[in-house]
């Protein structure tokens, strides 16, 4: 079978399941076929996922506190969450790296945070432009090496690299016997926690 390769238009949202969609009338080339019925800039597009990602922080944070003592290892993930946020921050801000990868916060420490983070990322976003988004930036990772990533792929990694460790988290907490954090997308959507 014939591979096929996708590219990113940043003006289209992009996801898994835009793969089977058909073509969208005046919106996609021939050539591409990653789109929407009514198509989503991308700085609206991840500020909207910015918002959700700060909300599902918060939802777990504020399960986790209602915990006596709040798990070790859901604290661990928290806390590499929000130091890999403010890593890539200063990533893309060009400026040095101010927290270690695995931090060993606090809940207050995470929640000071959280608290932090969702205004910088929308503020990064407010004055970024989709060309800013596509642009490459050079970087060394945690081991040093060197590294070019565009933009809007660091931005979809780190929201995606938020909701892996919050699945880790509500594992964690489940397997303690305690009900986790209810963060799916659709239901902040739903609920309205997100517009």
């Amino acid at each position: 079978m014939r591979s096929r390769r996708y590219v990113y238009q940043p003006r289209l949202v992009v996801g898994l399941f835009f793969l089977t969609h058909p073509p969208c009338p005046g919106s996609c080339t021939q050539n591409h076929r990653l789109c929407l019925n009514s198509v989503m800039d991308a700085i609206a597009h991840f500020t909207r996922l910015f918002a959700y990602d700060a909300w599902a922080n918060d939802e777990v944070l504020a399960g986790l506190r209602t915990a006596a003592t709040p798990q070790p290892r859901a604290l661990e993930l928290m806390a590499h969450i929000f130091s890999a946020e403010r890593l890539w921050m200063e990533r893309l801000e060009q400026k040095p790296q101010t927290l270690p990868v695995w931090p060993k916060f606090t809940i207050e420490e995470c929640d000071k945070q959280a608290a932090e983070l969702p205004s910088l990322w929308k503020l990064y976003l407010a004055n970024s432009s989709e060309a800013d988004l596509a642009e490459a930036i050079s970087y060394r990772n945690s081991k040093g090496e060197p590294w070019s990533s565009r933009r809007h792929d660091i931005l979809m990694h780190l929201i995606t690299h938020s909701a892996y460790h919050r699945g880790q988290v509500a594992m964690t907490v489940r397997a303690a016997g305690s009900t986790p954090a209810y963060t799916d997308f659709i239901h902040s959507i739903r609920k309205g926690f997100v517009k």
